[in-house]
């Protein structure tokens, strides 16, 4: 009984922390995993995504867009610090070197879901489509995590 117990907790942590749903795709030498977001507040007009995307390829490739119903517009951005205030900026594509990585997360390169038809709930998904400049098109869902979620690290390995 105690072990039930202990193994019932356990996975509805799991399921809490969204590990159980990371999200992972594939596209040609493109691989997509991680892909979260966070819960936002009833009012809030604007939400985050991140993941990490992994370039297997011999040719440099980039996230050029994304396509998403969650809001009204869906933009590519980074921070950067102007005058010792760090600010976040709309750009035209975020690179992946051929052989490397690049990692979405708050404080660097991420998607912004901009005028939210509804507040992002924790638990569920956003399905969306990402556009890379080489590679194509690729679908993918958003996990919802709890407010206050900021990982740096992928919850789950693929």
């Amino acid at each position: 009984m105690a072990i039930a117990i202990r193994s019932t907790v356990a996975i509805a942590a799991l399921l809490l922390s969204g590990a159980a749903f990371a999200q992972s795709a594939k596209l040609g030498a493109i691989e997509v995993s991680d892909a979260w977001s966070r819960e936002t507040p009833p009012t809030a007009a604007v939400g985050g995504g991140f993941m990490t995307l992994k370039n297997t390829g011999k040719t440099d490739d980039a996230l050029i867009a994304i396509k998403a119903d969650v809001s009204k517009t869906v933009e590519l951005h980074t921070h950067i610090m102007e005058g010792g205030v760090a600010r976040m900026r709309a750009v035209p594509k975020i690179p992946v070197a051929a052989g490397g990585s690049t990692e979405l997360k708050p404080g660097s390169f991420h998607v912004m879901f901009i005028d939210l038809k509804a507040p992002l709930k924790p638990g569920t998904k956003i399905p969306a489509t990402l556009v890379f400049e080489k590679a194509g098109e690729v679908k993918v869902d958003f996990v919802v995590e709890a407010f206050g979620a900021r990982r740096t690290a992928p919850a789950h390995k693929h």
